[in-house]
């Protein structure tokens, strides 16, 4: 009876051994990756960088940079906009991307094949072709939406250089360019859901809707939430549709906080304030994919 507990023994620690050998290169990337720089950047929140001959010289300045941070011109503005812009936009391709995903799971033979190509050709486009594609369209005296417009007997506006519309239009990009992303995850969640439950939903004579409110969006919960985190994420992330299109212009109407760090750190050459906008701003969309999570998981649970 002794040898046998030792051998199970050793054996739990042969298996707990195993398994910190396999996760070693996992955490490994981890560390490098992602400890490693984010430590980087709080390190440099508290130093100044001063060029001296060509070098570098790093200086403690304490919370400096946090003070100067609290009344930045740009950051704060930028930081509303991506809110505003991380919502609108990842909500409207949620919506889409679900109905589309919907669309192609319950269709058949050819017209499955031609709805996911159409569906999915705006994500393969790179950035630098939509930034111009979309400039031409949305441009005042030639774009191609104002001379539809026209056509309606509508003058001419002003999409990107009008405050008012300059980041609704930034949206509609990214909606356009990004709802792909949203539709492919969704269907692959669709496709994988069990097909018993929703045999059994037809055999109880549920409605179309009935179906989808308490089988469906229960089962993809999971998948939804996966998707939005990763749509709200890369929406912070956002600079591309920004710097072809506005610049972040008129003035700070579509100023994004991507846009703010680059200009302090390239622009400015401020390496200490860009990296407390960083570490805020890492701050923001942790706390930002936890919320959303957690809803997932309260909805899932309800």
């Amino acid at each position: 009876m002794g040898r046998a507990c030792a051998a199970m023994t050793v054996l739990r620690r042969n298996n707990l051994l195993w398994r910190w050998l396999s996760l070693a290169p996992l955490l490994a990337l981890l560390i490098v990756f992602t400890v490693v720089p984010v430590a980087g950047l709080v390190w440099m929140s508290f130093h100044d960088r001063q060029w001296q001959s060509g070098i570098g010289v790093w200086r403690f300045v304490g919370l400096d940079h946090w003070r100067e941070f609290t009344s930045n011109l740009y950051y704060w503005p930028g930081l509303r906009n991506t809110v505003v812009f991380a919502v609108c936009a990842v909500s409207l391709q949620m919506l889409l991307g679900f109905f589309m995903a919907l669309s192609v799971s319950r269709a058949q033979g050819w017209l499955r094949g031609l709805l996911t190509t159409v569906f999915l050709l705006p994500v393969v486009v790179p950035p630098i072709v939509i930034g111009a594609m979309w400039k031409l369209l949305l441009g005042t005296e030639f774009g191609g939406v104002n001379a539809a417009l026209a056509l309606l007997g509508v003058p001419a506006i002003d999409w990107l250089g009008n405050p008012a519309l300059a980041l609704p239009s930034i949206i509609l990009v990214d909606v356009w360019h990004w709802t792909p992303f949203v539709f492919i995850l969704l269907l692959a969640g669709i496709e994988g859901l069990p097909q018993d439950a929703l045999e059994a939903a037809r055999l109880d004579t549920l409605s179309a809707w009935q179906s989808l409110r308490h089988i469906m969006l229960p089962l993809m919960a999971p998948t939804i939430a996966i998707t939005l985190v990763f749509r709200i994420i890369l929406t912070f992330k956002v600079f591309d549709e920004v710097y072809l299109l506005t610049s972040g212009g008129p003035g700070t109407a579509t100023e994004v906080v991507s846009f703010s760090i680059q200009r302090t750190f390239f622009g400015r050459d401020d390496v200490g304030l860009g990296s407390v906008m960083s570490v805020f701003t890492l701050f923001v969309v942790a706390l930002l994919a936890v919320l959303a999570i957690a809803a997932s998981r309260r909805r899932r649970s309800d």
